[in-house]
């Protein structure tokens, strides 16, 4: 029987650096790449266009199956099309982020797209960037990394992001946004974000997104690679 494809699991909360850390290694293993967030934004983004009630879990777990989600590596990067549409810019905005923590916090959307997640696991490899990838969706992944720093910092390379993006926010309102996230995730009922038991943590705090890297990379066994 062939064994399942190696996976590298890298969870933490938001603005920690997994988005970038997670693309840059898995270029560098030449592995596939799941951004298992942008699902739920996207389902989140799916239920806003149909203005669907976020307190009818019924409705949202209808919606998760029905949307359809592609991920399109161009040009300009990764493009996400929900239902045809592209929605990367969407996807990126704040309001849809908590707008996907609320969806993410319902039992059944959860186990809606556990199954979605699973299915980007093929050869040679997977880079799953998430909250709960090493915890339940690969549980048996072969390296598993916990990514996290302060939340004045999350908040501070947020803040710069969105400013060079014109975008008008103040650094205290993203921190009480990153602080209230960080809450809500770590208390919700299934799969609060908490590290695997047998993951490493790395703290990305004044640390550069190469050298955050390397510390990631060397914990994939050679023989995965």
């Amino acid at each position: 029987m062939t064994p399942p494809a190696p996976v590298l699991t890298i969870d933490g909360p938001s603005g920690a650096g997994k988005g970038t850390v997670s693309r840059i290694a898995a270029s560098r293993l030449g592995w596939h790449y799941l951004d298992s967030g942008a699902l739920y934004r996207a389902v989140g983004v799916a239920a806003s266009w149909a203005d669907l009630d976020l307190s009818d879990p019924a409705a949202l777990v209808r919606c998760t199956f029905d949307t359809s989600i592609e991920f399109r590596d161009g040009a300009e990067g990764l493009r996400v099309l929900v239902n045809g549409t592209d929605a990367t810019g969407e996807l990126r905005l704040e309001t849809t982020g908590t707008l996907a923590s609320a969806i993410a916090a319902i039992p059944e959307v959860r186990a809606a797209l556990k199954e979605r997640q699973r299915a980007f696991r093929r050869p040679p490899g997977l880079v799953a960037d998430g909250r709960d990838m090493g915890t339940v969706i690969f549980p048996d992944a072969t390296a598993k990394v916990f990514l996290t720093a302060s939340a004045e910092e999350r908040a501070r390379r947020r803040h710069k992001q969105l400013k060079e993006k014109g975008v008008p926010v103040t650094f205290a309102g993203l921190l009480r946004e990153i602080l209230a996230r960080d809450a809500r995730d770590a208390q919700r009922a299934v799969a609060p974000l908490r590290p695997a038991e047998d993951a490493v943590l790395i703290d990305t705090t004044g640390l550069s997104i190469e050298a955050a890297v390397e510390r990631v990379l060397a914990l994939v066994p050679v023989r995965s690679v």
